[in-house]
């Protein structure tokens, strides 16, 4: 950038004492936005007071499963059921590896415990932070060759709404036979070519939480696959295990069904979740526009349509860090850490890990990365004041 344009910018935020307080992803605007349709969907349900299991969760798993481009899908309570839902349709358990990146939110990799198998966790590739190809074909080796474990299931995680590369990993997954987990919890809306995600994996998954993509009002998840026999085992795990009907018990299974209300959300959200990807595509590209080579900005692949779940950049150095969300913070500006610390690192898998390979990508990214304020109804002025108040750190 030349300096004329730097003292310009500079000059734009001096005269801006403080930005108007934005959110980081604004649920109350797109309510006010989309407030008829959203009211109306709620409001049948409690019409017909049919709470549980109501024709709106049938209605949704049919429009999710033709969205997305596969045969099954199965609602359920939240995404980190959806996770292990799919592990006990695998009947995944006790000797068992499963590969989960290292940078990632805790459910990814807490459902394998749970299920008495083994997490081996992998490093992440540099540019797009999903999983390394390199990383994961070694550690799938390590396992292989020094450890008494069957290597079962990779866990693909489409991290920040970018699906991973999935060509690549089925190749890798069918040399190794193994079955692959697309954890597609911030990604629902995006694609590789025309192909959607949650219809990646051999079982795939999302997440309703609020935030993100498509989000419902309060916790919600889904299970997707073209595979008859799972899906019928699905349909019996998330109800208790049930048989013929609820009473019928045929095999240990959760209580992890979609409320009807939730369901209603999500159908009229369904509405204008296109328009809302767009947009968001509109401000993270301008978002690189005006920040590329000055803090790294997000890779996206070739063919790839993100669902931006997040917008991420890395910086120097974990000061460097700190100094710019404090900034931004002054400024009126929200800002977030995805994600602090390695899924190596956390206590909760402290004496049961399979340290397969070095995560060092991980943990230098943990040390640098923070996501900014990204949703459809960021104002241009909003997005010009995030840019300003970033650049201003390197004048």
């Amino acid at each position: 950038m030349s300096t004329a344009e730097d003292a310009g910018i500079e000059n734009v935020y001096k005269g801006r004492k403080k930005t108007t307080a934005m959110e980081f992803r604004d649920l109350k605007k797109q309510y006010q936005e989309h407030q008829k349709e959203i009211d109306d969907a709620v409001k049948a349900v409690i019409q017909d007071a049919h709470y549980i299991s109501g024709p709106q969760v049938a209605q949704l798993e049919e429009r999710l499963a033709a969205y997305a481009g596969v045969k099954h899908c199965i609602t359920c309570a939240n995404g980190t059921d959806a996770l292990q839902l799919a592990l006990m349709a695998w009947e995944i358990g006790p000797g068992d590896a499963v590969f989960v990146p290292d940078f990632t939110f805790f459910s990814s990799g807490e459902v394998v415990p749970l299920m008495g198998a083994e997490p081996v966790f992998v490093d992440i590739d540099a540019d797009t932070y999903n999983i390394s190809l390199e990383s994961l074909e070694r550690a799938i080796e390590y396992v292989v060759h020094h450890t008494d474990l069957t290597p079962r299931v990779i866990v693909a995680v489409d991290l920040f709404g970018q699906p991973a590369e999935y060509e690549k990993i089925r190749g890798i997954a069918d040399r190794y036979h193994l079955l692959i987990l697309e954890d597609a919890a911030q990604s629902f809306g995006s694609r590789i070519g025309e192909q959607r995600a949650c219809s990646f994996g051999d079982i795939s998954t999302t997440s309703f939480f609020p935030a993100k993509p498509l989000g419902c009002y309060g916790d919600g998840g889904a299970v997707f696959t073209d595979n008859d026999a799972w899906a019928d085992r699905l349909r019996s795990l998330h109800v208790h295990g049930k048989g013929g009907d609820k009473y019928d018990n045929i095999r240990i299974g959760l209580n992890s069904r979609l409320d009807t209300l939730q369901a209603a959300v999500l159908l009229a959200k369904m509405d204008f979740l296109e328009e809302e990807l767009d947009r968001c595509d509109q401000i993270a590209a301008e978002y690189t526009k005006r920040l590329a080579g000055v803090v790294k900005t997000p890779v996206i692949q070739q063919g790839i349509r993100c669902a931006w779940a997040q917008y991420t950049i890395c910086v120097k150095d974990k000061e460097e860090r700190e100094r710019l969300m404090a900034a931004l913070k002054e400024a009126g500006i929200p800002t977030a850490v995805y994600y602090k610390k390695p899924m190596h690192l956390q206590q909760a898998f402290a004496g049961r890990l399979v340290e397969a390979v070095p995560c060092t990508q991980t943990e230098d990214i943990c040390e640098r990365c923070v996501s900014l304020p990204i949703h459809p109804y960021l104002e241009e002025e909003q997005i010009a004041a995030v840019c300003e108040r970033v650049l201003s750190l390197w004048k």
